[in-house]
């Protein structure tokens, strides 16, 4: 759930600084509707407190942040911030969860993340200081867009695996609420196509 939350959050701020007003209202409504769903495991004791009051804080950052840029209130710092934050975030908690999926599997460790979130902020830092190329710069700028769309794409596979360790998990799943999601992203890859967003085709 949390890496669906977090690709959709970053995804709304690649869209929202594109002025792409649909794909903004798709992602906006994915968060909230994710966020519901943990709302609820946080009130049946399931999920840690500290880690729900955390993931409130960053959701309603990032919609309020997301909010403002999209309507030309927000400082270009504070978007700058921001997008910086969204990019090592992103950079690390991907690795890490792809790793966590297969554990017991493979052996526990926060190295993936350490690793690649060290990177991350290595990267952002010299992007901001000029010492990457213009080519270089841009590339360190589509990576928060990159990472949303993988941690997004990761959750079927994450369940998969789930599936296949745990086949009891399968009587939990909604076949309708999927089928409902493969045709709603179906529907949006025309539209992908058209202004040949490769991101947003990917993504759906």
């Amino acid at each position: 759930m949390l890496t669906g939350l977090l690709g959709n959050l970053a995804l709304v701020s690649y869209f929202a600084k594109k002025r792409e007003t649909e794909a903004v209202i798709v992602q906006t409504l994915g968060v909230i509707s994710t966020y519901v769903v943990i709302v609820q495991l946080a009130m049946a004791e399931s999920m840690p407190f500290p880690q729900f009051v955390a993931t409130s804080a960053v959701v309603g950052a990032g919609l309020v942040l997301n909010l403002l840029n999209y309507i030309g209130w927000l400082p270009e710092t504070l978007w700058l911030l921001w997008e910086d934050f969204t990019t090592i975030g992103g950079l690390t908690v991907l690795p890490q969860v792809m790793w966590s999926t297969f554990v017991p599997v493979i052996p526990s460790s926060i190295l993936p993340g350490i690793i690649c979130g060290s990177l991350a902020v290595a990267a952002v830092a010299m992007a901001r200081m000029g010492k990457l190329s213009e080519g270089g710069t841009k590339f360190v700028g589509s990576l928060s867009g990159w990472t949303a769309t993988l941690l997004f794409m990761w959750m079927p596979v994450a369940q998969m695996w789930t599936n296949y360790l745990n086949p009891s998990n399968i009587e939990g799943l909604s076949a309708f609420s999927m089928l409902l999601s493969m045709i709603g992203n179906a529907l949006m890859i025309p539209r992908s196509v058209f202004i040949r967003d490769l991101m947003w085709y990917v993504l759906f």
